[in-house]
């Protein structure tokens, strides 16, 4: 069951980087950095995903990334999902993130599943949020 809202962010991509063409399939590297919350807590996320567009058109991706908190304590995540392009040159995103935290407030993590949506513009900007999977 979709549980409670975990984190919300808002941030844009800053660097795109075709990784292969092979079988006609291209696989890019898209580096993102946020700003948002994560159990409360403000912090600043920077993170790496491969995406491949399948020939049905949609999108399969996997990434990882930091989210750090002004005073210093680091949360680290990896992901994967299912996408898709959408009509104005964005994307949209749904998939699962998994956490891993050695600071006391975010433990509780270590042991969680989440679920995420993730809504890019044709621009690069993004929101996403994350929920627990209880």
């Amino acid at each position: 069951m979709l549980g409670d809202l975990i984190g919300e962010e808002t941030g844009e991509v800053t660097g795109i980087r075709v990784l292969s063409t092979d079988g006609g399939h291209a696989v890019l590297e898209v580096s993102i950095r946020a700003s948002g919350t994560l159990l409360g807590v403000e912090g600043t996320t920077m993170g790496t995903y491969e995406s491949v567009m399948r020939a049905d058109g949609t999108l399969f991706g996997e990434g990882q990334g930091v989210t750090m908190t002004r005073d210093g304590e680091s949360v680290t995540w990896h992901g994967s999902g299912i996408g898709h392009v959408t009509e104005s040159g964005g994307a949209s995103w749904r998939g699962s993130i998994f956490w891993e935290s050695a600071a006391a407030r975010f433990t509780r993590l270590n042991g969680t599943v989440g679920v995420f949506e993730f809504e890019q513009d044709e621009g690069g900007k993004f929101t996403d949020k994350a929920y627990e999977w209880k």
